[in-house]
């Protein structure tokens, strides 16, 4: 008895063989991207949504008497979402660098992101 598999299905089937989806996205990639700040006394991780270039940042506060807090800085200017592609996060070398380059794998465009105030910015992306 031979079994008929829908379009969509089979397309599914084929792009998880192939390591992507039917969405052409990597099937295994999750939707985030996340790195520390290369600063060496920063504790700050930073994430890019890998399809918009969204990004924003969190770190670790002491909270006296507690166990301490997460503090999270969401998308201010420049750091909200850009053209669809396929975006990435650089670290530099600079010890002392409290950004990150978000990176635009498909056009090789890339901008700073830190975070200023209570907010991630980031430049506009140049090549």
């Amino acid at each position: 008895m031979s079994k008929i598999v829908s379009g969509w299905a089979f397309a599914a089937r084929i792009g998880l063989l192939l390591g992507c989806s039917v969405t052409g996205l990597p099937a295994l990639a999750g939707p985030f991207e996340f790195a520390p700040a290369p600063q060496t006394d920063l504790n700050r991780v930073y994430k890019v949504d890998r399809a918009t270039g969204e990004v924003g940042a969190c770190q670790f506060q002491l909270k006296e008497g507690g166990i301490g807090l997460t503090v999270c800085f969401p998308a201010g200017e420049g750091a909200g979402p850009q053209p669809a592609s396929d975006y990435s996060l650089m670290p530099s070398r600079h010890e002392r660098e409290g950004g990150i380059y978000r990176v635009n794998l498909r056009t090789g465009e890339m901008s700073i992101c830190y975070v200023y105030e209570d907010k991630t910015v980031c430049t506009p992306q140049a090549k």
